[in-house]
C-alpha cells in the first residue's frame, strides 16, 4: 500500500511539473521594470528617418489582442494624434518585437497599435515640450487609454521615467519610396516651363532666347501679354530636371527665374 501511495504522489508531482513547464511565460520576469544598472542613454541619438518598405511581420491588416480587434493603417503619411504615452523596459528587453526584430530598450524605438511597421514618429511631451524621434517596430500598448509605448531611452529623453506616463503629441515623419517618386515623374503628363525674364523689347529677348537655348540645350518660347514679352525655357517633361535648371539659372545671372507647370 505504501508503495502504491508513493507512486501516486510521484505521478501527481510529475503532472504538476509538466503543467508548470507548459504555462511558463516566454518572458524571464513577470512584471515590467526599469533596468537595474542602465547605461547612460542621455546621448542616444534620435532615430534617423529614412525610407523603409513596410515589413512582412507585424502588418497583418486586422488582428485581435485580449478580445479586441485592431486595424493596421495602409500608410502612416499625415498621421497626427495626441494621447498618453507609456514606456516598456526590462521584461521585454531582448525579446522579439512584432515585426521580428529584437527589442532594445536602449534604442529609440516604440510600439503602436495601428501604424504600419516600421514608421518614424516625432513624439513631444506636452508638459515640457521635449521631443524625440522614434522608430515604431512593435505593437502595443494594449490598454484602453494608451496611445504609444516608448523604449526606456525615449522615455528618459522625454523625462517621463518617474511618472511612467505622459501626455504627448505624435507626428509621423513619412519618407516616400524614391523609386516610386521617380517613376511617377517619368509617367507624368505635366509640362514645365521656366520663366526667365520679361521685357517690352522683343528683339532683345529673341537674341537672349537663342543664347539660352544653345547654352542649356532646351527650347524656348515668347509669351506676349499686351506690350510685355515673357521669355520661357521649355517644355521640360520631368519636374526634377526643371527644378534643377531653374536653380542653375538663378545662380548664373537670372535670379528672378521661376517654374511654371501646365
Amino acid at each position: 500500500m505504501q508503495r502504491i501511495n508513493l507512486l501516486l504522489i510521484l505521478f501527481i508531482a510529475g503532472l504538476l511539473a509538466a503543467c508548470s513547464s507548459s504555462d511558463k511565460s516566454r518572458y524571464d520576469i513577470a512584471d515590467d521594470r526599469a533596468p537595474t544598472s542602465a547605461p547612460d542613454v542621455s546621448k542616444v541619438e534620435d532615430a534617423h528617418p529614412k525610407f523603409e518598405p513596410y515589413s512582412r511581420g507585424g502588418n497583418r491588416k486586422n488582428y485581435t489582442v485580449l478580445g479586441k480587434n485592431y486595424q493596421v493603417m495602409d500608410s502612416g503619411e499625415g498621421y497626427q494624434a495626441k494621447g498618453i504615452a507609456s514606456w516598456y523596459g526590462s521584461k521585454f528587453h531582448g525579446h522579439l518585437t512584432s515585426n521580428g526584430e529584437t527589442y532594445d530598450m536602449y534604442s529609440m524605438s516604440a510600439a503602436h497599435k495601428s501604424l504600419p511597421l516600421p514608421s518614424y514618429v516625432k513624439v513631444t511631451n506636452l508638459k515640457n515640450n521635449k521631443t524625440v524621434i522614434v522608430r515604431v517596430n512593435d505593437r502595443g500598448p494594449f490598454h484602453e487609454d494608451r496611445l504609444i509605448d516608448l523604449s526606456y531611452a525615449a522615455a528618459h529623453r522625454l523625462d517621463m521615467l518617474k511618472t511612467g506616463t505622459a501626455n504627448v503629441s505624435l507626428e509621423v515623419i513619412y519618407i516616400a519610396d524614391p523609386e516610386s517618386i521617380a517613376l511617377a515623374e517619368l509617367k507624368g503628363t505635366e509640362l514645365h516651363f521656366i520663366q526667365v525674364v520679361a521685357s517690352s523689347n522683343k528683339s532683345r529677348l529673341e537674341l537672349l532666347a537663342k543664347d539660352l537655348e544653345q547654352k542649356y540645350q532646351v527650347n524656348s518660347r515668347l509669351q506676349q501679354s499686351n506690350n510685355l514679352y515673357r521669355l520661357q525655357l521649355g517644355p521640360i517633361g520631368q519636374q526634377q530636371l526643371a527644378t534643377k535648371l531653374t536653380e542653375k539659372l538663378k545662380q548664373q545671372g537670372y535670379p528672378q527665374s521661376y517654374l511654371i507647370t501646365e
